[in-house]
């Protein structure tokens, strides 16, 4: 998870890794970059696998967010833009304050990990 900086929409939420997806880019390159940009950890479309997407409409904007279970990845996960990042259980993801636009993942994320719980 990482923590939306001061000064960001949203700031002190936490939230998947990840970002806009550029003119010409497809969500998996957009997401390969993101986190190069974002943790310095590299991958490769093979080890990403579609989990399930979010749908929210914000005053602003309506976002439609794919989740993505990035299977392998090189580097060691670290904060390349300010923000707070940590390793969290998908059970104890409720914990933290998230965008609206996230929570409704972590459901996904508790079957993935749980299944039959």
């Amino acid at each position: 998870m990482a923590q939306r900086p001061e000064g960001k929409a949203l700031a002190g939420l936490w939230e998947f890794p990840g970002g806009k997806v550029e003119p010409g880019e497809s969500p998996e390159a957009a997401l390969i970059r993101e986190l190069g940009e974002e943790l310095g950890v590299v991958t490769k479309e093979a080890c990403l696998a579609p989990l399930t997407f979010a749908s929210h409409a914000y005053e602003e904007f309506h976002l439609v967010m794919p989740l993505f279970v990035c299977r392998r990845y090189e580097g060691m996960p670290t904060s390349r833009e300010g923000q707070a990042l940590k390793w969290v259980r998908p059970k104890a993801l409720r914990d933290y304050p998230m965008p609206p636009a996230d929570a409704p993942l972590i459901a996904h994320l508790i079957d993935l990990v749980e299944p039959g719980r």
